[in-house]
C-alpha cells in the first residue's frame, strides 16, 4: 500500500528562489503532491480559474489519486494557472493566516514554472514577453507604423505563427509620445516648503509607452495635494520575466530598481505606483527574489498611488476642491490590488467627487499579465472574464474605470469601451469641464 499524503509540509517546502531547496526538483514534486491533494479534497477554489477544474477532472479521471496524474496533466494545471492570487485569499491554509499547511498555490506553481524553465530553458515567446522595456522602445521610435503594423491581419498571422500571440487578441496602441519624453518637455512641480508627503511615482513600463496619460494624471493629482514629486529612473518591475519561469532577469530588473530608487526611499520617499502588479511584485516577491535588508527596506516603501492619497485623507490633508463630476462610475477591483490586503482606496477616493455613485464590479478579467494574449488562451480568457465583462455593462454607467492597465485592454476587447484609470477620473474631477467626453457603458441585449 502507498504510503499516505501528509498535509503538512514537506521538506521541499520554498517559496522563496534565494533558497536552494527551491531549485530541487525532487522537494517540489513532494511539494505539489501535497497541495494537489489538499486542493483536491477541499474545491474551494473551483470556480476561480482554469487550473481548478483542470486538477480536479484530472484527479478524478485516477480515482482520486493525486499520484496517478500524468507529468502532462499536472503541467496543463501549471500552463492554466494566471497568477491572479484569488486563490491565495480565498485559501483558509495559508503562510498569511499563519495556517500549518502553508499552502500558497501561486508561488507553488510560479516555483514549479521556474525550475521546469532552469531545466529546459525559457522558451522564445517568453523571453519575449519578459522584455516589456526593449518591446516598448522599439515600437517607440515609430508609433504610428507599429501600430498600423499590429493591426494588420497578415502581421497578426505571422505574429501568431512566430510568437503564438493570438491574432484576434486586441493589443494597446504605442502612445505618439512616452511619459518619459513628455516629462523631459513638462517639468514636474517645485518641491512644496512642506509637502505633504513625499512621492516618487512609478509609472509602469505600460504607462510609459502606451497609456501615459495615467502618469500626467498622477503628477497632476499628487501636486495639487501638496505633495513632492519625483520620477526616477526605473525599468519593468521583473512580473513578466517571473511569470515566465525567467527568474534571473526577473532577479536583475528588480535589483535596477532597488539600486535605482532606495536613496530615494532613504530621503524618505514611497514609491507610489500606477499599476497594481507593480505594487505586488515589489512589495511582496521582491524579498523572494533577492536577500538582505536593503530589499526589505525597499519594499516597505512600496505604496499603491491611491494607497498614499488615502492616507493623506486619513490625516485631513486630501484636496476636495473637485470642480466637476463624472456621475456614475462602474470600478472594476484588480485582483492584484485586493491581493495586497489594502483596501479599495480608489474607489474610496472617487467616492469623495461630489455626485458620484460608484458600482463595484469585483470579478477577474482573466487579461492577468500576458496569459490572454496566447493563442492557446485567449479563447479562455475571454471566457473567463465573462462576469467582469458583464458586471461593467450591465452598470451601465457615464464612466469606466479600473486601476489595471491590462484590465482595461480586456474590458475594451470585450464591451468596446476602454476603461480609465481612478487617478485619471480624480485629476479630471479637479477641473472644471474634466468629464465632457464621458462615454455610457454598452447595454446588455434586451431579454438577457
Amino acid at each position: 500500500m502507498a504510503e499516505r499524503i501528509h498535509s503538512r509540509p514537506t521538506d521541499g517546502l520554498s517559496y522563496n528562489s534565494t533558497e536552494a531547496k527551491y531549485w530541487d526538483r525532487a522537494g517540489l514534486d513532494k511539494e505539489i503532491e501535497r497541495v494537489f491533494d489538499i486542493c483536491h479534497g477541499c474545491r474551494l477554489c473551483f470556480n476561480l480559474c482554469p487550473s481548478f477544474p483542470a486538477l480536479f477532472d484530472a484527479i478524478d479521471r485516477n480515482d482520486g489519486e493525486v499520484r496517478g496524474m500524468t507529468a502532462a496533466e499536472k503541467e496543463r494545471v501549471f500552463d492554466l494557472c494566471y497568477g491572479c492570487k484569488l486563490c491565495e485569499l480565498k485559501c483558509p491554509y495559508t503562510p498569511h493566516d499563519g495556517h500549518e499547511f502553508q499552502l500558497d498555490f501561486p508561488r507553488l506553481i510560479l516555483r514549479a514554472k521556474a525550475v521546469n524553465a532552469k531545466e529546459a530553458g525559457v522558451k522564445l515567446r517568453e523571453r519575449v514577453l519578459a522584455h516589456p522595456d526593449q518591446l516598448g522602445k522599439i515600437g517607440a521610435t515609430a508609433p504610428k507604423i507599429a501600430n498600423w503594423g499590429c493591426r494588420q491581419k497578415f502581421q497578426r498571422v505571422v505574429m501568431e505563427k512566430m510568437l503564438g500571440i493570438h491574432r484576434d487578441k486586441l493589443l494597446p496602441d504605442f502612445a505618439g509620445e512616452t511619459f518619459e519624453k513628455w516629462l523631459k518637455r513638462n517639468p514636474l512641480p517645485p518641491e512644496p516648503a512642506e509637502p505633504a508627503a513625499k512621492v516618487a511615482i512609478f509609472p509602469t513600463c505600460f504607462v510609459n509607452y502606451y497609456n501615459p496619460e495615467p502618469g500626467k494624471a498622477a503628477v497632476e493629482v499628487f501636486a495639487k495635494n501638496g505633495c513632492a514629486v519625483k520620477c526616477p529612473r526605473q525599468n519593468c518591475c521583473g512580473m513578466p520575466a517571473m511569470d515566465g519561469g525567467d527568474v534571473e532577469f526577473a532577479r536583475k530588473e528588480a535589483r535596477k530598481n532597488i539600486d535605482s530608487m532606495l536613496p530615494l526611499v532613504r530621503q524618505g520617499y514611497k514609491i507610489a505606483a500606477i499599476n497594481p502588479t507593480c505594487s505586488l511584485m515589489m512589495r511582496l516577491e521582491y524579498p523572494r527574489l533577492i536577500e538582505g535588508d536593503e530589499v526589505k527596506e525597499f519594499s516597505a516603501a512600496i505604496v499603491d498611488c491611491h494607497e498614499l492619497l488615502y492616507h493623506l485623507r486619513r490625516a485631513g490633508k486630501f484636496n476636495k476642491d473637485f470642480l466637476s463630476t463624472p456621475g456614475t462610475i462602474a470600478y472594476h477591483v484588480p485582483c492584484h490590488l485586493k491581493a495586497q490586503d489594502i483596501g479599495l482606496r480608489s474607489r474610496d477616493l472617487m467616492r469623495q467627487i461630489p455626485g458620484v455613485e460608484v458600482t463595484t464590479v469585483d470579478a477577474c478579467t482573466a487579461h492577468d499579465g500576458t496569459w490572454a494574449m496566447k493563442k492557446e488562451f485567449f479563447a479562455l480568457s475571454m471566457k473567463w472574464g465573462e462576469k467582469a465583462f458583464d458586471g461593467m455593462r450591465e452598470a451601465g454607467a457615464s464612466v469606466m474605470a479600473t486601476d489595471c492597465p491590462l484590465a482595461a485592454v480586456q474590458i475594451q476587447q470585450a464591451t468596446g469601451v476602454r476603461p480609465m484609470h481612478p487617478i485619471e477620473v480624480l485629476a479630471r474631477a479637479y477641473k472644471r469641464g474634466g468629464f465632457p467626453d464621458a462615454v455610457p457603458a454598452p447595454q446588455p441585449p434586451q431579454g438577457e
